[in-house]
């Protein structure tokens, strides 16, 4: 399936293919992900396999880089999919989970229909 770009409760999004290119720098999200902004996308949802192990450390910066470079395009970022294997490492993951899905521009979410339901709940 290719990346679709579909509406769900007033927000444009742009959902991922889940076999599409892996994310593993701040230049695969731009190559991958940012020009998702230029089609009128306000949230990427990216399926949690396709980010490499090393997004899920966050020790190794590529999070807060790839993060920090859609923030900067203004796009909100869904990470759809199982990652407890990732949250099993340490208490850092863990918290930044917490504290993303309290706010609005990233989530961490199951499925995508989660996503639907959080949409929809959002002013």
């Amino acid at each position: 399936m290719p990346d679709l770009l579909v509406e769900h409760h007033g927000v444009q999004v742009l959902v991922c293919d889940a076999d599409g290119a892996t994310i593993a720098t701040e230049q695969d999200a731009l190559d991958h992900l940012v020009g998702a902004a230029f089609q009128g996308a306000e949230l990427v949802a990216v399926p949690a396999g396709r980010f490499d192990d090393r997004f899920y450390d966050l020790s190794s910066g590529v999070a807060g880089a790839i993060l920090q470079k859609l923030a900067n395009y203004r796009l909100r970022l869904a990470v759809v999919g199982d990652i407890s294997h990732h949250l099993g490492t340490g208490t850092a993951l863990r918290d930044l989970v917490r504290e993303a899905n309290r706010g609005r521009d990233i989530w961490f979410v199951t499925d995508l229909d989660e996503l639907t339901t959080r949409l929809g709940s959002r002013p």
